[in-house]
This record gives structure tokens, sequence and C-alpha cells, in this order.
């Protein structure tokens, strides 16, 4: 019962939390960190990090060139906290 009140009591400040941030997606969060600086996406796994389908991700540096990514033996990373930039200025444009 008390491990419920606790789960409860936490979700609710989670929520609370997010709420505040809600307007404002560029405020750091919890799970936002200084290591998405230096976090790296693989292109397999891009399409969830942009929620996107498996094929628009694949075809992303072919139709968006100036997209933040590195190429390492053939595979394509994003860097997490690039890619965010990249996207928020796409979004206010």
């Amino acid at each position: 019962m008390i491990s419920l009140a606790i789960g409860i009591a936490a979700a609710g400040y989670f929520i609370g939390e997010g709420l505040k941030n809600f307007h404002n997606p560029q405020a750091e969060g919890l799970l936002d960190s200084a290591e998405d600086e230096y976090e790296l996406i693989r292109e397999k796994d891009v399409h969830d990090f942009l929620n996107i389908s498996k094929e628009d991700a694949r075809s992303l540096t072919v139709e968006h060139p100036d997209i933040p990514h590195v190429v390492l033996n053939g595979t394509i990373y994003y860097p997490k906290h690039k890619l965010r930039e990249w996207v928020m200025q796409l979004g206010e444009s």
C-alpha cells in the first residue's frame, strides 16, 4: 500500500515537472544532460528519436545534406544534441 502511494506521488511530481515546460521544449528537463552533447544515435535508431518512419530515416542525409551527422566505418551516426537543435531550427522556419 505504501509503495503504491509513493508511486502515485512520484508520478504526480514528474507530470507536474513536465507540464511546467510544456510550452518550452528547449528547457532542460530530467532526461536532458550534458551527455546529450556527445551522445550519438545510430541511423537505424534515429526514426524513434525523430518519430518518423524507418524509410524516411534512411533518406535523411540524402534529402537533407545539412543535417548534422558523422559517418564512421560506413555507419551513419547523428549527434543527439546537434540533431535536436537542427530539428528546432526547422520548426522555427
